[in-house]
């Protein structure tokens, strides 16, 4: 049935939950952040609540890209007293050039996408932002499957908004009926994609409940994909 698929890259390959946890903590190290938070725990409980907010804000184009980089790393600091642009700066490179450089992927991801590209073209469709996906999927081995990839960067639509997935359609010459969208996100990957008529696949790693209708196919494991396509 189909011969492309769209596969998002972060916590559907790449453990972004994983990597950026693993990388925070040695920032919070290197920047001695003790001085500041009761724990770890404590700056990244800041942090995590502030960034989706930012996150929804960017993706609705109430933001830039710099105002979301500039105000989640320093919310954290804010909170607890500390007004400090430059330190919030200084950590924000820094984390932007460690990161990257993180492999870890999720499970099976390997596996599914030796299988998947033997039978199908690979294309990775992401939100993330171009100067870090790239170096992301070289970090982690993953380059040499897909055949492009599209980033909400390019045309400066973000998932849901159909704009991206017809990009994605015409820019590697696929046909609608012929494609399917792998993510994580309900709402970026699995609504965006039915709201053009494009099959889904649900990695419903969390535990999701409550869909607001049944997706073409709902996955727990990457290993599922096996007995699937």
């Amino acid at each position: 049935m189909y011969k492309s698929i769209f596969i998002d890259l972060d916590d559907t390959l790449w453990h972004f939950k994983a990597n950026a946890y693993d990388t925070f903590n040695e920032m919070y190290v290197k920047y001695s952040f003790n001085r500041y938070f009761d724990s770890f725990d404590h700056f990244y409980t800041l942090y995590q609540k502030r960034n989706q907010e930012l996150w929804l804000e960017y993706g609705d184009g109430k933001i830039t890209k710099e105002e979301l980089n500039n105000q989640r790393f320093l919310y954290p600091l804010e909170a607890v007293g500390v007004s400090d642009t430059a330190l919030a700066k200084r950590y924000s490179d820094d984390f932007f050039s460690v990161i990257p450089t993180k492999s870890q992927l999720l499970p099976y991801a390997k596996e599914v996408l030796d299988y998947l590209s033997q039978k199908y073209r690979l294309f990775i469709l992401s939100n993330g932002f171009r100067e870090l996906q790239f170096q992301k999927m070289h970090s982690s081995g993953i380059s040499h499957y897909f055949e492009k990839v599209i980033l909400s960067d390019d045309i400066q639509v973000h998932k849901p908004y159909p704009e991206i997935f017809n990009f994605a359609l015409s820019s590697t010459q696929s046909l609608l009926g012929e494609s399917l969208m792998i993510g994580d996100s309900w709402e970026a990957d699995i609504v965006g994609a039915k709201g053009i008529g494009m099959h889904q696949m649900f990695y419903n790693h969390s535990g999701r409940e409550n869909l607001s209708f049944q997706p073409t196919y709902m996955i727990k494991s990457l290993k599922d994909v096996l007995s699937i396509l």
